[in-house]
């Protein structure tokens, strides 16, 4: 029986195939877990099923979607190319956007409802949370269907096995969409976050009862997207054509570990969360008091 060989994709050995197949796939398993084990213990235990835990279940809900993508991309670096066409190519680039855009949105909605349990007398109700988290999907939609409609445009990552933003034209198509694009889904997200864990700052220092790491989350997010909206920001400006291929791919690599950092951070490290956690793998059932203080 004969078999095909596909070649190694061009500026790659074929052990950096290998090592980002790897990658990705662990990644994706990891953060996959992680967060459908956030959402199967949202379903489940009732006294999780708070509005602020809603939040963190649809942003867990986006995080699998981008752990369903990065499985597909290490799929195809095993392959060694991409078997699904220009078509599955323009899903696949859609599909990530729209995840990766939901994922980091969310992370602003749960800032933003945490600064409301900690800095305001109010607390938001379920009809703003399930409100908010559509408008987030459909705005996350808006902005992953423009490349499809031609502006912007999806194409193949350097190492030919998944699809993304094509930022190596650098044009002015390129560069109309990438503006707006980062300020709405980028930099105001990480404005909220950081302005949001701010002044929860102030107040646990107020109060001298700090109830989780206020510069985390923020943190996460810049070290998570910071690489891959830097590169996309740099090629409006002047070509990658100089740089290495392999060393392309690392600020989408470091991108996909996202899910499985927010999972650590916003469901294993809320105290009411991971208690809901416990009791779904356990049976336990949580003390009265993790249920009181609902951290979100």
């Amino acid at each position: 029986m004969v078999t095909t060989a596909y070649p190694i994709p061009e500026g790659f050995t074929e052990l950096e195939v290998f090592v980002i197949g790897t990658a990705l796939l662990v990644e994706a398993l990891l953060g996959f877990s992680l967060n459908m084990l956030t959402i199967v213990s949202y379903w489940k235990i009732k006294e999780v099923r708070t509005p602020g835990n809603f939040l963190v279940f649809n942003l867990a809900l986006s995080d699998c979607g981008i752990c369903i993508n990065a499985f597909i991309a290490a799929f195809s670096s095993f392959l060694r190319y991409w078997p699904y066409g220009s078509e599955g190519c323009q899903i696949h680039g859609f599909h990530g956007f729209l995840t990766a855009l939901t994922s980091i949105s969310s992370a602003a909605a749960v800032a933003w409802d945490r600064y409301h349990q900690y800095c305001t007398r109010s607390k938001l109700q379920w009809g703003s949370v399930v409100s908010m988290a559509m408008f987030l999907w459909l705005f996350s939609a808006f902005w992953a269907a423009m490349p499809l409609l031609g502006w912007g445009e999806y194409d193949y990552e350097p190492l030919r096995t998944c699809c993304t933003l094509d930022y190596t034209k650098g044009d002015r198509n390129y560069i109309t969409y990438l503006i707006p694009l980062a300020f709405f889904n980028f930099v105001i997200p990480v404005f909220i976050i950081l302005t949001a864990h701010q002044s929860i700052d102030h107040k646990f220092k107020k109060t001298g009862q700090f109830k989780f790491n206020t510069g985390l989350p923020v943190k996460a997010l810049v070290i998570c997207w910071g690489p891959y909206s830097l590169l996309c920001s740099y090629a409006a400006i002047e070509s990658v054509a100089f740089i290495s291929p392999k060393v392309l791919m690392i600020p989408a690599i470091i991108a996909k570990s996202s899910p499985a950092v927010n999972a650590l951070i916003y469901a294993l490290g809320n105290e009411n969360y991971r208690g809901g956690i416990w009791q779904f793998l356990t049976g336990q059932k949580m003390e009265k008091s993790e249920v009181d203080n609902k951290m979100k």
